[in-house]
């Protein structure tokens, strides 16, 4: 009886590590509401990148974020020619740093009710509250909401926004 509980213990051992060992492109790529993230990461050739050491924190739309962007944006965005586009938006998405919803919500305290955040994209995030949500604010003004916080992966966090940023 030890040994098969012994056998147990070390499966469900193994199975807690292979699950922590999952990185932020991993995270997306088994969620059914991130496949126009996922061609998209793939199409800029961000995979090798974003499964790199890290860590990061991506603010990742939802396939219907990226369907409220104007018709045909997203398939123009994915043809080759427009890959430095579609990189430059991509990465304004991430921040260096492994920013947990604590830390955001620490930051925007801190700073009077708004945080700016740099992208990798070089560009400038605004994180603040609205109504108990956060709100990210894109250079040009636009504003997506987080809807679901703290998807951690080996290399970083995911935070789920309704809308798609865009670098000025």
């Amino acid at each position: 009886m030890k040994k098969i509980n012994l056998v147990l213990l070390a499966l469900l051992l193994s199975f807690s590590a292979f699950s922590q060992k999952k990185d932020v492109v991993d995270i997306a790529i088994s969620s059914s509401d991130h496949t126009t993230l996922v061609a998209a990461v793939q199409a800029a050739d961000l995979v090798s990148t974003l499964k790199g050491e890290g860590p990061f924190t991506v603010f990742a739309p939802t396939n219907r974020a990226f369907d409220n962007l104007p018709k045909g944006t997203v398939t123009t965005l994915l043809k080759p020619e427009n890959k430095a586009q579609l990189t430059k938006i991509l990465t304004y998405h991430v921040v260096a740093g492994n920013l947990d919803a604590a830390a955001v919500m620490a930051a925007i305290q801190a700073g009077n009710g708004k945080v700016v955040l740099t992208t990798v994209s070089g560009g400038k995030l605004t994180a603040s509250l609205d109504r108990d949500r956060v709100k990210l604010t894109d250079e040009s003004g636009n504003s997506a909401f987080v809807t679901a916080v703290d998807l951690k992966g080996s290399n970083g966090v995911i935070h789920v926004i309704d809308g798609v940023v865009l670098p000025k």
